[in-house]
């Protein structure tokens, strides 16, 4: 994972710098090598229930729920143009940070209140008209397989201001690679789609919908 995101984030630096624009492939190629190294070295087979709710081609947003780094490296080789929203925090992060923003991710501002979430659909927006998919962790952090975190409304604000249906998506990552654990186990990781949730739900009850998903439903 370091090597190949080292190698990579410099590659992409130069060819930045160099004024080309088109780096969205950088990540998902990185996400690629990884998922191959853990599955050849780690025991770590892919299994993804729910096929048929991936979007088709153009924007679209995601709502999946976050146990581990391997859902980030999921994501981003399931879908054609991933878009991810992400804490800016992590554009301090050597080399890789950087790079952020140039390969079509989306920074928020987690305490800037109000005006960080207009912000944050604003972009999300300029992403989908693009052709972006847009995956949002409604957790807002990795939180332990098992457990139960409170879900952020941003998301809802999103899906009524693109006027795009939300994509339920579960999995057992966890179990696998904790939220802030080093080892990595064997074994199959789990990711399961579920039919969109129409844009004109209640915000109530898209948040609950989200909750008995991850929590009730989701994968164990």
């Amino acid at each position: 994972m370091f090597g190949a995101g080292t190698v990579l984030s410099l590659w992409g630096i130069l060819i930045w710098q160099l004024g080309f624009q088109r780096l969205d492939r950088i990540p998902i190629r990185w996400a690629k090598i990884c998922l191959g190294g853990l599955r050849l070295f780690c025991g770590i087979k892919l299994r993804i229930e729910g096929r048929e709710h991936l979007p088709p081609p153009g924007g679209a947003i995601v709502a999946a729920q976050h146990q581990s780094t391997l859902d980030v490296l999921i994501w981003l080789t399931l879908l054609q143009h991933p878009s991810f929203v992400f804490k800016r925090e992590l554009t301090k992060i050597p080399l890789f940070g950087v790079l952020l923003e140039p390969t079509g991710m989306v920074p928020v501002d987690r305490g800037g209140a109000g005006q960080a979430l207009r912000k944050m659909v604003a972009d999300c927006g300029k992403a989908l008209a693009a052709g972006r998919q847009i995956i949002l962790f409604p957790e807002g952090t990795r939180v332990a397989h098992g457990k139960c975190a409170r879900l952020h409304p941003g998301i809802i604000a999103l899906a009524k201001a693109s006027n795009l249906p939300l994509i339920p998506a579960a999995t057992n990552s966890g179990l696998y690679w904790g939220a802030k654990a080093f080892h990595i186990a064997p074994g199959t990781v789990i990711v399961r789609l579920y039919p969109p949730i129409p844009t004109e739900t209640p915000q109530d009850q898209i948040l609950n919908r989200l909750a008995v998903t991850f929590y009730d439903q989701g994968v164990n």
